[in-house]
């Protein structure tokens, strides 16, 4: 059985408020984590710590923007964002907010990246990790967790 962990589906990169979709920073997974593997970082978006996260799902459930998901620990690449507005608006509201504009579409090999409701997302089963979604990507709102083709955070 493939190992799980928990992924935050936002960068933290929100100028203000605007986004709807990112995380709030409550803490609320935080609190309810039994292994302490989630932190806030430095602009209040929750993190998780991969060596420490058991894939309990507990974070899951208790995350009142629904932008926590169980990631295999065996695929790198990520969608490190939730927003699902049009471009101009995802981009007024967050650095590096996904626009869904296609691009990672376009370049990835075996079909894995879609974008679905101005989102982008990758399909764990079909995705070959080769990071092209993610060196291609426009606005970094798709991630190499290993930090080799893209920064980890």
């Amino acid at each position: 059985m493939e190992k799980r962990f928990a992924l935050v589906a936002c960068n933290g990169g929100c100028r203000n408020t605007d986004c709807g979709y990112g995380c709030l920073g409550c803490g609320m997974c935080q609190a309810i984590c039994p292994f302490d593997a989630i932190s806030l970082n430095d602009s209040g978006v929750a993190e998780v710590d991969e060596t420490k996260c058991r894939g309990c799902g507990a974070c899951v459930a208790e995350c009142p923007q629904g932008i926590i998901r169980l990631h295999g620990a065996g695929y790198p690449i990520v969608v490190k964002c939730s927003n699902q507005d049009l471009g101009k608006t995802a981009r007024a509201a967050c650095e590096v907010s996904c626009i869904g504009c296609g691009i990672c579409e376009k370049v990835c090999p075996s079909g894995a990246a879609k974008v679905t409701d101005n989102l982008s997302a990758i399909d764990e089963a079909l995705c070959l990790c080769c990071g092209m979604c993610a060196v291609k990507c426009p606005r970094g709102a798709i991630r190499d967790l290993r930090g080799v083709l893209t920064s980890r955070s």
